[in-house]
């Protein structure tokens, strides 16, 4: 009971707190839809996030799962018979509010870290976590978070040690997780994070938000190749009917708008690789994108570019299918900071 009553108490003060923070703006090339800022260039998921600990939102997803929203990447509480497993640990310095989500609603120990993927919005806080835990990934995953200068040295020990290539069983019965890779997307080692018996999933960011994908081709990631990752995910996956997003802050979403989303990130390629083939330059390409109006009764917002300075509309994402294509595109205008338009500055990351 007042485990029940702490809980109560965490979601109203966290959605005070959204309130009164608001709308952070995304990332150079990301609409208004789109995903909170992935750092893009060589090492791009090295980029580390805000300093201070942010505002937590937690989420009843099922009696044993949790959703952590705030502080970067949405995190899962998963708790099992003898522990407790969470997916991705947000930006830097939020493992004490994670661990205080956690004890909200159980005494359990934190045994086991999964980290969807590369970016430092979602293994930031792995660092926290120093007791007897196992940190998990796709081995590409591993790979990538080997180069990132926060996992160097002492630090190499929070890199995931147990990994897999594609498909990763864990545990059994009710405490069971199935990891499944299905190829580039959001990078190169992105994973969908199953919980059988309570049909729901984690995404990461290969679905972060309902809205532009963030492809960070430097990390491996690919425009020509996400939609068929994703629709592999939503044709193999059986009997899930929830999921955890990367960046949708407002709770859970339906299983189905997985399909809906790899049909739009099809969509996107089909319009870039249609452009090329009217021998559209990458500039024509952009100026003559229009917003496709199916997505918008489910939940899609075509993106406002004034919003971003300019930067909000599709340019990002069709400058990586044309480069990813082999067609010339010129370089990003510089953004605020010095960055390149199409990437935030180094050392910086946005939610």
């Amino acid at each position: 009971m007042k485990r029940g009553l702490v809980l109560v108490t965490l979601l109203l003060i966290g959605t005070l707190s959204v309130a009164v923070m608001g709308y952070q703006g995304p990332p150079a090339g990301q609409g208004a839809a789109g995903p909170r800022g992935e750092g893009a260039g060589a090492g791009g998921g090295g980029q580390r996030g805000p300093a201070q600990p942010a505002q937590l939102t937690p989420f009843k997803v099922r009696d044993n799962l949790y959703m952590v929203a705030g502080g970067g990447g949405n995190t899962a509480i998963f708790v099992q018979t003898n522990g407790v497993t969470l997916v991705d640990t947000k930006n830097p310095n939020n493992g004490q509010g994670i661990m205080d989500q956690v004890k909200a609603v159980t005494n359990k120990p934190v045994t086991m870290i999964i980290n969807t993927h590369t970016h430092g919005d979602h293994n930031g806080s792995n660092e926290f976590f120093t007791d007897n835990v196992v940190f998990v990934a796709h081995e590409n995953t591993k790979g990538l978070m080997e180069k990132m200068p926060a996992f160097a040295g002492e630090k190499a020990k929070f890199v995931p040690s147990r990994t897999y290539k594609d498909v990763m069983t864990i545990g059994t019965g009710a405490d069971q997780i199935v990891l499944y890779y299905f190829g580039r997307a959001h990078t190169s080692g992105d994973s969908f994070v199953v919980f059988p018996a309570i049909r729901a999933m984690h995404t990461g960011d290969a679905f972060a938000t309902k809205g532009f994908p963030n492809v960070d081709a430097a990390n491996g990631g690919s425009l020509v190749d996400y939609g068929k990752t994703l629709a592999a995910a939503a044709s193999t996956i059986k009997n899930v009917d929830t999921i955890i997003n990367g960046h949708i802050v407002t709770g859970p979403t339906p299983f189905a708008d997985l399909a809906v989303y790899a049909d739009f990130n099809r969509d996107l390629l089909a319009y870039v690789q249609d452009s090329i083939k009217a021998n559209k330059t990458f500039d024509q390409a952009v100026a003559d994108y229009k917003f496709p109006e199916k997505y918008v009764p489910l939940g899609y917002t075509a993106p406002n570019p004034a919003a971003a300075g300019g930067r909000g509309g599709p340019g990002n994402v069709i400058r990586t299918g044309y480069t990813e294509l082999g067609q010339p595109v010129p370089a990003p205008a510089a953004a605020p900071g010095g960055a390149p338009g199409g990437a935030p500055a180094r050392g910086q990351r946005g939610q």
